[in-house]
């Protein structure tokens, strides 16, 4: 058959994404992201993003089909995030899908946000090698996974037992007064603001790494944990503050973001070892964080492992990612979901299909 054409609908969180893609060929990737609206808030408000959806989802539509050049009746099929995500967020993408299904007759597949994730590498990468290892990282999700099978078989095999990686960006940015969201605020000051003579020290502050001791790796070998990273970070800066002293924030932020690339690629690299999986992809916000990028290609290149990269605007969350998701499902033959599948906000990474 013909490389199919498939719109993917994503709104899961803030930002509201239509992608259309033709097989593994990117056409349309047309994001509108809510987050200033939760700026004032510290993070993301779910009542606010639900409405941000609804008032996004037929512009961000029109939009893609503009870009891509091409009218709603020729896509071949239309595939949602159905989950994991904000319930209300994922209420107004289900809801828009399922619209655009029965109007055109095309089917319908309820995807695994997570599984997009993945999915979204094949349109920089092509086919991913099998089994691989993904490692996705953002503000609500942090996993280790075995990928066999991006459309039919993902194998969770170690996540955050607290607080997210990006989460934990955000906390330590509103410790140090910095704006929402932290991770690339963060990353900003630690690099200096692009001047070099600037920028922060990673070694400056030797700050905890989560569940690296040998008592923690019998039991969470693959697992992460940052809440008590983001609690050393608040616990230096009340005792430099106690004591009068400025507080560094360029060498806050480099060592605070070391302790976190340190311990996302030294496990992602374990992963790959412990799996005898040779391709490491990455996906997710925090996934464009340029020290976690260069940190990972140089354990990468050292451990033998191939490194694949999605491009920064496709590490969060997107359209398009969907619509490779639904590219791979619809190619593969599967049989699309039933206009009755709701939306499930803890839908599990085992199921990329609903």
């Amino acid at each position: 058959m013909t490389e199919p054409l498939i719109l993917g609908i994503e709104s899961s969180c803030d930002e509201t994404g239509v992608g259309i893609v033709r097989g593994n060929r990117l056409l349309a990737n047309e994001v509108a992201s809510s987050v200033e609206e939760h700026v004032r808030f510290g993070g993301v408000v779910p009542e606010v993003a639900s409405r941000a959806h609804l008032e996004a989802i037929v512009p961000t539509l029109e939009r893609a089909l503009a870009t891509a050049d091409i009218e709603l009746s020729e896509v071949d099929a239309i595939a949602v995030t159905a989950g994991p995500g904000l319930m209300g967020a994922l209420v107004v993408g289900i809801a828009a899908a399922k619209a655009l299904a029965l109007a055109t007759g095309k089917p319908l597949y309820g995807v695994n946000h997570l599984a997009g994730h993945v999915a979204v590498d094949l349109l920089d990468h092509g086919p991913l090698p099998q089994p691989a290892v993904a490692l996705l990282v953002s503000g609500g999700h942090t996993s280790l996974l075995q990928v066999d099978d991006v459309a039919t078989k993902i194998i969770e095999v170690g996540a955050t037992i607290d607080d997210a990686a990006g989460e934990a960006y955000d906390k330590v940015a509103r410790l140090l007064g910095l704006s929402y969201p932290g991770g690339p605020v963060i990353d900003r000051i630690a690099n200096g603001n692009g001047d070099p003579a600037a920028a922060g020290d990673p070694a400056a502050i030797r700050f905890p790494r989560g569940l690296t001791a040998q008592k923690d790796l019998i039991k969470h070998r693959f697992d992460f944990s940052f809440s008590g990273l983001k609690t050393a970070v608040a616990r230096w800066v009340e005792l430099r503050q106690r004591d009068g002293l400025d507080v560094p924030l360029a060498d806050v932020a480099a060592s605070f973001q070391e302790a976190v690339c340190d311990v996302l690629s030294a496990k992602a690299i374990d992963a790959c070892a412990a799996l005898g999986a040779e391709d490491l992809l990455i996906g997710g916000g925090v996934a464009a964080n340029g020290r976690l990028r260069a940190l990972l290609a140089e354990r990468a290149e050292q451990a033998g492992i191939r490194l694949r990269r999605p491009k920064p605007a496709l590490c969060t969350d997107n359209g398009a990612m969907i619509a490779a998701l639904g590219a791979e499902m619809v190619t593969r033959g599967l049989p699309p979901s039933t206009l009755e599948f709701g939306a499930d906000s803890t839908l599990p990474v085992s199921r990329p299909l609903v």
